[in-house]
């Protein structure tokens, strides 16, 4: 099985308000294999707790304009390691240094990436296609 072109437009709007807010090191990751609960896994960085509020604010707001709410929020009062479940995707936006230190990507490491755009992915070395 392989995410459903829902849960890939999803995850293609959430990563896109992310890098307007200058999210770093944007991957999203088809875990729809090894998870029944969920599709997509969209998962970037931040420099700053301000920052990770700031793409938060921006992956909600846009995935609301497109009827889109998220199920579930947390790690919002620490802002360290944000996640936001919509159903089919699951967005993290994590501090940079607690995204490296928790490599969370090493756990899907087998799931393919999925191919975001360019206006996504330039400046950003860990984005890139399946």
């Amino acid at each position: 099985m392989t995410a459903s072109s829902e849960a890939v437009e999803t995850a293609i709007a959430a990563a896109q308000a992310a890098s307007d807010k200058i999210a770093t090191d944007i991957v999203a990751i088809d875990v729809s294999d090894q998870l029944v609960i969920t599709d997509v896994f969209v998962i970037c960085s931040a420099a700053n707790e301000r920052q990770v509020k700031a793409i938060v604010d921006a992956v909600e707001e846009r995935l609301h304009s497109l009827g889109i709410k998220a199920i579930r929020r947390e790690g919002l009062k620490d802002s360290h390691w944000v996640l936001l479940d919509f159903g089919d995707v699951v967005v993290h936006v994590q501090l940079a240094e607690d995204r490296t230190h928790y490599a969370i990507e090493r756990l899907w490491k087998d799931c393919p990436l999925l191919e975001l755009p360019e206006s996504v992915t330039t400046g950003n070395p860990r984005s890139g296609s399946a």
